[in-house]
């Protein structure tokens, strides 16, 4: 596969970020360079100027695995652009690549998986895969993704969600980060799926209607995304922090299974309670409307 151009953006992107501080590098008054030379990456990753030149120009293919870990070693790569770099080596030699992953319109979640999302009562549980597509949820989870699920036309997907929905500006009070992961994800997924007609057509949609993803897509950011916190504003309950924790799947390769949880006692334990009465409550026949907002935030 031809990806020298993303080979060589992620390397350029990754040189400037390096300061030569960081590196026991003089800084010097005359540097006409953001980050490192070229020169230098080279000395700190033990390789003449000539073959890192080679490879920042996006000539990867071939290169072994001491030579890649000197230079995330040399660029300060932390674990995922590390693995991303790695990936991108990866495609560059189609030999050995792994078998292409189903399409999300193909795959439906087994029984036993669909029964054990919802067994899952103490929060939102769902899972996606790397195109950013929510693929299955429990009860909860498609009350507090509820506006992922009435775009007309289209399947659920965050990405989507995030930078073509109005909605999400609301939805996630610091949608300037949560934007930047969004993007972070798919850069990442990029490199591991690289023949993924289904992902392209995503980043390609998006890149046309959305200014601020182009930018942030130009800017080659990577990131393992496994756990943390997150704060939301429901449009039926108001403000709540939650606790994530994301899991790969063994069974079904590229998907990932996440769990929230909130703190118990707390005024998001709540609020995430009031949501599962009323997601509880949508699902008996004679239940049709959602009460209003204000009723769950008095």
């Amino acid at each position: 596969m031809d990806n020298r151009c993303e080979v060589r953006e992620f390397l350029t992107s990754r040189r400037e970020k390096v300061t030569p501080k960081q590196v026991g590098l003089p800084s010097g008054s005359n540097r006409r360079v953001k980050g490192l030379r070229r020169t230098e990456v080279a000395v700190l990753a033990g390789m003449s100027v000539e073959y890192y030149t080679k490879l920042e120009r996006g000539s990867i293919k071939g290169a072994s695995p001491e030579i890649l870990d000197s230079l995330a070693k040399a660029l300060l790569l932390d674990d995922a652009e590390r693995a991303h770099l790695f990936n991108l080596a990866e495609a560059a030699n189609p030999i050995g690549r792994p078998v292409k992953k189903r399409s999300a319109k193909l795959w439906t979640p087994s029984q036993s998986l669909q029964w054990t999302l919802d067994g899952f009562t103490a929060g939102p549980a769902f899972i996606r895969n790397g195109r950013m597509d929510l693929l299955a949820a429990n009860p909860l989870a498609k009350a507090f993704y509820s506006q992922l699920y009435d775009a007309p036309g289209q399947a659920p997907n965050f990405a989507r969600h995030a930078f073509l929905d109005e909605r999400s500006r609301q939805f996630y009070p610091d949608w300037d980060t949560m934007a930047g992961i969004t993007v972070a994800i798919l850069r990442t997924e990029a490199a591991r799926d690289p023949r993924n007609k289904d992902f392209h057509d995503l980043v390609g949609e998006l890149s046309t209607l959305s200014s601020e993803f182009r930018t942030l897509w130009g800017e080659h950011e990577v990131r393992h995304h496994g756990a943390g916190f997150k704060t939301f504003n429901h449009p039926l309950v108001g403000e709540m922090t939650v606790a994530y924790e994301g899991m790969d799947m063994e069974a079904e390769h590229g998907y990932t299974l996440t769990l929230y949880s909130t703190e118990p006692g707390s005024t998001s334990a709540e609020r995430m309670q009031l949501l599962a009465s009323w997601a509880a409550s949508e699902h008996k026949p004679e239940s049709k409307s959602a009460p209003e907002s204000s009723d769950f935030q008095r």
